[in-house]
C-alpha cells in the first residue's frame, strides 16, 4: 500500500426494515449491542490499518443519516469523516459512485452490519490490486462466493450459489489498490445496466474489474458476525459479551443485584432487587427495578418493573412495568399495566 490516504468507505443508507421497530427512530448502526453501539463496533474492526493517522473515513448516509453524522462528532470527533448522501436506493455500486470526488488511491469497503475479526497491518507491504474478505461456511447458497483458479487468485465472484462446492463465502469486506479503477468498473456497470431489482451490486463491478485484469486474492476470517436482525443482534451481543465486551467483575459489586455472568451494566444504570445475566445489556442512565433480565439488550434511558425478559431487545426511552416474555420493543414506548 501506498503512502497515500486510506479512504475507508461504509455505505449505510438503507432503511433498516429488518431492524424495525428500532429502525423507524435511528439507523440501525446506532443500536447498542454490549458496552457500545454497532457503529463503534464497526470502527473498532480498523484499529491495526497501517499509519492510522493517515486514513480517512468516508460514510454514505441516507435514511437518518443526520443522526450518524452527530453521533461521530459526539463519540468520535477525532476521525476524519466525509459524509455523502444517497438520496435514492440503488444499490452498493451507485453509493460508493457517489463518492467519487474523495476517492483516490487505495480502500477498504466494509458494509456497516458486518463485524469481522481481522489484522489489517500486512497492507503496508500488499501488492494485490485487490482483496476479498471469506469465511467457509456449511451452507454458502444464500451468500455469495468467492471463485478461485490457479494460484488461488480470485477469478469471478457468484451471488447465491446454487451448489455448495464452494463455500468460501464473502464477508462484505474489499481493499481495492486503486478506488480510480473500482469507479471505473462501476461507471461500466451501471452504462450496461447490470442490476438486480433496479440496485447495483459491488460483486457485478468487481467481475468487470476481474474481465479487466485485475488481480486480487481471498483473505480469511475466523470470526465473522452480523447486525442485520433482530436475532443476529442478540447472537452477536452474546459473543461481545463472551469475548472481552463485559464488565462483570464492575457489575458483581452491585450489592442490589444477582449478577450472571457475563454482562455489561453501564455504570450510569440504576439496577435494584434484580436478577441480571447471563448475557444482558443495561445502557445508560437505565432504571430496572424488581427484574429478571437474561439475553436482553436494555438500551438506554430506559425504565423497566416488575418485568421478566428474556431474548429481548428494548430500545431507548421505553417504560415496562409487569411484563413477562420475549419483547422487540422500540424508542420512546410505554408498556405499562
Amino acid at each position: 500500500m501506498s503512502s497515500s490516504t486510506l479512504k475507508i468507505v461504509i455505505p449505510m443508507a438503507g432503511y433498516g426494515v429488518r431492524l424495525r421497530p428500532h429502525t423507524w427512530s435511528r439507523p440501525k448502526q446506532l443500536i447498542r449491542m454490549a458496552d457500545k453501539m454497532v457503529l463503534d463496533h464497526v470502527l473498532d474492526t480498523f484499529e491495526t490499518v497501517p499509519d492510522p493517522g493517515n486514513i480517512e473515513f468516508i460514510f454514505i448516509v441516507g435514511y437518518l443519516g443526520n443522526k450518524i453524522e452527530a453521533y461521530m462528532h459526539l463519540a468520535h470527533p477525532n476521525l476524519k469523516v466525509r459524509f455523502v448522501e444517497q438520496a435514492e436506493m440503488r444499490g452498493q455500486s451507485h453509493a460508493i459512485s457517489l463518492a467519487r470526488d474523495f476517492l483516490s488511491g487505495p480502500m477498504l469497503m466494509l458494509f456497516p452490519d458486518t463485524l469481522i475479526e481481522t489484522d489489517f497491518s500486512f497492507l503496508a507491504t500488499e501488492t494485490a490490486g485487490g482483496i476479498a474478505w471469506v469465511k467457509p461456511v456449511p451452507d454458502p447458497r444464500r451468500f455469495g462466493v468467492a471463485s478461485l483458479g490457479a494460484g488461488d487468485w480470485v477469478t469471478h465472484l457468484v451471488e447465491k450459489p446454487k451448489d455448495m462446492d464452494n463455500n468460501l463465502v464473502l464477508v462484505g469486506c474489499y481493499y481495492f489498490k486503486s478506488s480510480e479503477e473500482l469507479l471505473q468498473a462501476i461507471d461500466e456497470q451501471i452504462q450496461r445496466n447490470i442490476n438486480l431489482k433496479g440496485e447495483f451490486y459491488l460483486v457485478d463491478a468487481i467481475n468487470i474489474m476481474l474481465e479487466r485484469g485485475i488481480k486480487m486474492r481471498i483473505q480469511r476470517v475466523e470470526t465473522w458476525l452480523d447486525a442485520g436482525t433482530i436475532e443476529d443482534v442478540l447472537s452477536t451481543n452474546r459473543y461481545l459479551l463472551d469475548h472481552g465486551h463485559d464488565n462483570t467483575s464492575q457489575a458483581m459489586t452491585r450489592e442490589k443485584a444477582v449478577i450472571i455472568p457475563p454482562v455489561f451494566i453501564h455504570p450510569s444504570a440504576t439496577v435494584e432487587n434484580s436478577v441480571i445475566g447471563p448475557h444482558a445489556v443495561i445502557g445508560a442512565t437505565c432504571t430496572v427495578q424488581s427484574c429478571i433480565i437474561r439475553d436482553t439488550i436494555i438500551d438506554d434511558s430506559s425504565v423497566i418493573t416488575d418485568a421478566i425478559l428474556e431474548h429481548s431487545l428494548i430500545g431507548q426511552q421505553v417504560h415496562i412495568q409487569q411484563r413477562a416474555g420475549i419483547l422487540n420493543v422500540g424508542d420512546h414506548t410505554e408498556l405499562i399495566l
